[in-house]
């Protein structure tokens, strides 16, 4: 990014969005908003080839899912003319009913236009028109195999199953990853008319046959911008990392400390060195406390593509802190040293300038995060 821009943190949580942007050190944050206040915000999205331009993911209260659109870099809102919504039953195949759209992805660099938006439940929809109108894809909506894959709603997440990680290869606008809680981590190489399983390494959870796909639950899937052929993946079970064109996960949690496992929600990956990556693990012991072990919340990282995991905890509460970091509430920033961001179901947002070795918390009293992201104005 060029200097004069300014960095911004995008916040979406349960009753609105907020946008923090930061002076040029990166120390003071001031926050603007709220957006749509009350309504539930699941993802905002800065569009890096216009980056005037954002996309927010809502669910309005009694009306149900939308999407909103800013071309002001979030000063003036526009809801889309056609938002997603699964396409109507045919006779041949059973109606999905859209509960919200959780993931926002912007399309290749060389398609302007074109956005994807993964939904609850599982569905992938896409937008040419800057998110405008969107279209569901077929090769994935109504894919014969969608009940075995997706399971019954019951077998999703807490707040319902839901399509996320929506990932366009940056090499090849054909080229796209999806990753579903449940149903696994799945590959098209035609822009989403045919899709392949990939799963191979991944555990499955207790109790459930390993050949039906919706046993196993990515949480987050993430690629290295310097090197898209190598994948990072949070789990249900564990902590994993791809390297294409194998087809093989490899589980590298298994090197993080026993007493604290490889159970959590985000991932984020370094921007320049596929070596790098963050994780905030999260109780997964019994029913799945999905809380900081013990209550004192860290981030791990690996600089060896998890050979090795180290800790890191300075700033952070050592005591009693009980709250629980999302699949999308973990985002890091292109600067050097990268900035990393936490956002917490408590309504705090922790921020880092050096790659995790210190944090402070730069908001509070926030409703519920969701979501961050970062973006550059």
């Amino acid at each position: 990014m060029a200097a004069r821009d300014s960095l911004a943190l995008l916040v979406a949580t349960r009753k609105g969005a907020f946008i923090l942007k930061a002076d040029p050190s990166r120390r003071s944050w001031k926050a603007g908003g709220p957006i749509l206040l009350g309504h539930i915000a699941h993802h905002m999205v800065q569009d890096p080839r216009d980056p005037r331009v954002l996309l927010l993911s809502m669910r309005t209260g009694h009306l149900g899912p939308t999407m909103y659109r800013s071309k002001d870099r979030g000063r003036s809102w526009k809801e889309a003319t056609t938002p997603p919504a699964f396409a109507k039953a045919d006779g041949t195949r059973k109606a999905h009913v859209l509960d919200h759209s959780f993931w926002l992805t912007p399309g290749h660099a060389s398609e302007p236009g074109v956005w994807y938006a993964g939904a609850s439940p599982q569905g992938l929809f896409r937008s040419e028109d800057g998110g405008d109108t969107w279209s569901p894809v077929a090769g994935l909506n109504d894919h014969p195999e969608y009940s075995q894959w997706m399971g019954a709603t019951e077998n999703g997440t807490p707040d319902g199953p839901k399509l996320h990680s929506v990932l366009v290869d940056p090499r090849d606008a054909k080229h796209l990853y999806v990753a579903m809680s449940s149903g696994g981590v799945h590959e098209s190489l035609d822009r989403g008319a045919t899709w392949k399983p990939l799963v191979d390494g991944l555990a499955v959870v207790e109790g459930f046959p390993a050949d039906q796909l919706y046993v196993h639950d990515p949480h987050c899937v993430r690629y290295c911008p310097s090197n898209p052929d190598r994948l990072y993946q949070q789990n249900h079970c564990g902590i994993y990392r791809l390297d294409r064109p194998g087809q093989r996960w490899e589980r590298i949690g298994l090197a993080m400390p026993k007493k604290i496992g490889d159970a959590g929600f985000p991932m984020v990956v370094h921007p320049r060195n596929d070596k790098v990556c963050w994780v905030f693990p999260m109780d997964g012991g019994g029913v799945w406390p999905r809380t900081p072990i013990g209550g004192r919340p860290a981030a791990y990282t690996t600089k060896n593509a998890g050979r090795t995991w180290q800790r890191l905890d300075k700033g952070f509460p050592d005591l009693n802190a009980w709250w629980t970091v999302k699949r999308q509430a973990m985002c890091g920033d292109a600067r050097d040293p990268v900035g990393l961001y936490v956002g917490t179901t408590s309504g705090e947002i922790w921020a880092s300038r050096d790659e995790g070795a210190t944090w402070r918390c730069i908001a509070r009293h926030l409703p519920e995060i969701y979501a961050l992201e970062t973006a550059e104005f």
